[in-house]
């Protein structure tokens, strides 16, 4: 018997040595990027950011099907109407259908102005893919399908309520949310190729030629954003189109965004340029963009992915802030500033706290880029040790 259990656990310790030693080979075997992938999988908060930022883009690029009503869409008999929530049950009783209630005119007692108030009496059952407006999935799919909306053609639902136009917050906000999103996007792109270039220049070659680029990214450095903002408000032409705005002011914040990660850029290289492979691929003739783009960029490139997700929520940020002021985009566009420039004044605060919603969705946005940088600074790390 007792030879049978050493059997038994001689074979136990054997296939947990080689588990062992398939888990080792899989992880010095692996790639950089799987090695990378692997620890963040692990950084729960980070894999949490990163869902729900899928999940804004994803509701950011079909917009137009998420969203029950277009950006300008009105219903003049809603105007400032509070948000419908959907529930199952009221006075009349509970439906295993989620549903709102009706609405009806009422004189307000204090101010005498018309408001709508909700009707308990009536019942609009919510339902999925129903028929609404004719829309472009894309700018190419056509279709007249939205995710949501009444049983009631006639009737329209507005989960977050509507502006003083009556105009529904939940439809412009997720279209708003496309815009800010991608502006976001192009904008560190647009700097990140511009900080590759020029920090890749002066860290390589240095002497001069980085003296020079130091100068200038300095007078860049110290131009006070807000006037010079305000400048090129001021001189976008009143006839401009939308989206002729919305690429000015991507550019704009790409052009202006780049020093900081450049100098980051130049310090990396300057630290590595005299290294034996750099030194190397120098000697054997290998042309200057050859070896910083195949030799030197590679070397740190977690850290210029870590450093470029921390860049989102500034651009994010900027685009809000200066379309709050009115210096960004101006309506029809909607972004994320466009719709809180509705929400400025005491009465807005006091009688429609909900126009204030995307507020909230500017804070994720930015709470969830920092934590995914936090997750991608660790997963980077070349000493942190794979499970």
């Amino acid at each position: 018997m007792s030879d049978l259990t050493e059997t038994r656990l001689a074979a136990a310790s054997d296939r947990a040595a080689e588990t062992e030693r398939q888990r080792q080979l899989k992880y010095y075997s692996a790639s950089q990027w799987t090695l990378i992938w692997w620890r963040f999988k692990r950084h729960r908060a980070a894999m949490l950011a990163a869902a729900l930022l899928g999940l804004m883009a994803l509701a950011g690029i079909f917009a137009e099907f998420v969203a029950p009503y277009g950006p300008v869409t009105r219903d003049t008999s809603y105007l400032e109407g509070a948000p419908q929530v959907p529930k199952f049950c009221d006075d009349n009783g509970c439906s295993l259908r989620p549903f709102v209630h009706g609405t009806r005119t009422e004189r307000d007692a204090v101010t005498l102005r018309a408001i709508s108030v909700p009707d308990p009496e009536t019942r609009h059952y919510l339902r999925f893919f129903v028929q609404g407006e004719a829309i472009r999935v894309l700018g190419l799919i056509p279709t007249d399908r939205h995710l949501f909306g009444l049983d009631d053609a006639k009737q329209k639902i507005h989960l977050w309520g509507t502006d003083d136009l009556g105009r529904d917050v939940f439809s412009r906000t997720i279209f708003a949310t496309r815009t800010s999103l991608s502006i976001g996007v192009l904008g560190v792109l647009i700097s990140f190729v511009l900080a590759l270039v020029i920090g890749g220049i002066a860290g390589y070659f240095s002497g001069l030629i980085d003296n020079v680029i130091q100068r200038v990214t300095e007078v860049i450095r110290v131009v006070p954003i807000i006037p010079l903002y305000m400048g090129l408000a001021a001189s976008m032409p009143k006839e401009w189109s939308t989206t002729q705005v919305y690429f000015a002011m991507t550019l704009i914040l790409g052009l202006f965004g780049w020093p900081t990660l450049a100098r980051r850029i130049r310090s990396q290289l300057l630290s590595i340029r005299h290294e034996d492979y750099v030194v190397a691929a120098r000697l054997a003739g290998a042309r200057p963009q050859r070896i910083i783009a195949q030799h030197m960029l590679p070397s740190f490139t977690s850290f210029i992915i870590v450093d470029l997700v921390i860049s989102f929520p500034y651009m994010i940020l900027s685009e809000t802030a200066l379309s709050f002021v009115g210096l960004g985009l101006r309506p029809p566009s909607v972004s994320w500033g466009v719709l809180l420039q509705q929400a400025q004044s005491v009465r807005a605060i006091e009688q429609t706290p909900w126009l204030f919603i995307p507020a909230v969705f500017v804070v994720v946005a930015v709470l969830a880029f920092t934590v995914i940088g936090d997750g991608l600074r660790d997963a980077a790390d070349p000493y942190a040790e794979a499970k």
